[in-house]
């Protein structure tokens, strides 16, 4: 399902060039569960922008689905992470005008799916979360542990087969975060693949594979 191949990643800072990642050669299957570990800085988090197609490596291939998908337009990228990929980051990254469902019907608008469609799977979304009675509420009316179950059902409702998530307890308490973890361990019992970037060791280990990344490389 993912496949990359020498993947290198350098950005330029100031006249230094950051080797943010360093040859990864990687193989996720389809319906894995994989954590990715590292100290600060080593690479995890621009592995799963990688993986994600929100960032591009600057040498290597990456392989989804058999298609290679390294040098392809913007707009071929976008089409390709709607139909494929969803993403839960730490900070929740919803829309603070927007009430849970309307961010939760963000993606379906921009995929043109019609209105009778968005609302059935908005509530179906909020029911997966058991958040139905939150639908009305914005982002400043909800808690941590409820803002990231919106933002997983914002990233589950175009049905990707690929979940990534970056930290996604990191800005809650260990009850939220818990919950949390046994939602997205649930997704996976349902087929998807899961990517879960985590500093939570306890966490990173119930993953059936475990991934550390040591300075822009896979440790062996």
């Amino acid at each position: 399902m993912i496949r990359l191949i020498g993947i290198h990643r350098y950005f330029k800072v100031g006249e230094q060039i950051v080797k943010a990642l360093n040859g990864i050669d990687l193989a996720i299957g389809r319906g894995e569960y994989v954590s990715v570990m590292g100290p600060s800085g080593s690479g995890k988090s621009t592995l799963l922008n990688i993986i994600a197609l929100l960032d591009q490596p600057s040498a290597g291939s990456y392989v989804l689905n058999g298609k290679d998908v390294t040098r392809q337009s913007d707009d071929e990228l976008a089409k390709i992470r709607r139909d494929n990929i969803g993403f839960v980051f730490q900070f929740f990254h919803l829309i603070p005008r927007l009430t849970a469902a309307e961010n939760i019907e963000m993606p379906m608008i921009l995929a043109g799916i019609d209105s009778k469609q968005r609302q059935l799977r908005v509530e179906q979304a909020l029911a997966s979360v058991n958040l139905l009675d939150r639908a009305e509420h914005k982002p400043n009316q909800l808690s941590g542990g409820q803002l990231q179950r919106i933002a997983i059902a914002r990233a589950m409702v175009m049905q990707p087969a690929i979940l990534l998530a970056d930290e996604p307890t990191g800005n809650l308490d260990s009850k939220a975060g818990q919950d949390i973890i046994d939602l997205l361990e649930s997704l996976h019992q349902q087929g998807v693949t899961l990517i879960i970037i985590t500093h939570d060791r306890s966490i990173g280990e119930r993953a059936s594979r475990q991934i550390r990344i040591v300075d822009g490389q896979i440790a062996v």
